[in-house]
């Protein structure tokens, strides 16, 4: 996994070149919004079980067809295996909010799932739903603890859901 510095390092050092104004204007940024990346973690892990929680819940209200008899959540097991993806999804996503990199969704989340999902019969649609609604809920909760800007905590969870959602050839 690697963050915004060691990215942006490694760009750099692969072409040969020393840091450029932009190279610079990008690092200042990234350190600029340390503080709230780490708030905003804080704020996420304090409140995890509550996020996943009442996001599976709006989720089976606008989708119910999941958790009826037949649907992908349906079953005890199943019920469970959907809330252990949201809480996967979610810390993974806190991970790539403090590093400023979406590296990590890619080596860790990323590489594979839609085929392991679509083999295994997992709705798609479902879980970029999921995503976006945790997203929502990580804003509100972001918000509460005092951070105006919350925009920054858009990039990760759009990420997952651009990188899951389907594509029309």
């Amino acid at each position: 996994m690697q963050d915004a510095v060691t990215n942006l390092i490694k760009n750099y050092d692969i072409s040969g070149r020393y840091f450029d104004r932009n190279a610079v204007d990008s690092l200042k940024s990234y350190f600029e919004s340390g503080t709230q990346r780490v708030q905003a973690a804080a704020a996420i892990n304090s409140n995890a079980a509550f996020i996943v929680k009442e996001s599976a819940v709006k989720l089976f209200e606008d989708q119910p067809e999941l958790i009826r008899p037949g649907g992908n959540a349906y079953t005890t097991r199943r019920y469970a295996a959907c809330l252990r993806d949201m809480d996967y999804y979610l810390r993974y996503a806190t991970y790539a909010l403090v590093a400023g990199s979406m590296d990590v969704l890619d080596e860790r989340v990323l590489q594979g799932l839609r085929e392991t999902y679509n083999s295994l019969g997992v709705p798609i649609a479902p879980t970029v739903a999921g995503i976006q609604i945790m997203k929502d809920m990580v804003k509100e909760q972001v918000a509460a603890s005092g951070i105006s800007d919350t925009s920054f905590v858009d990039e990760p969870f759009d990420y997952m859901t651009r990188e899951l959602s389907e594509i029309d050839i």
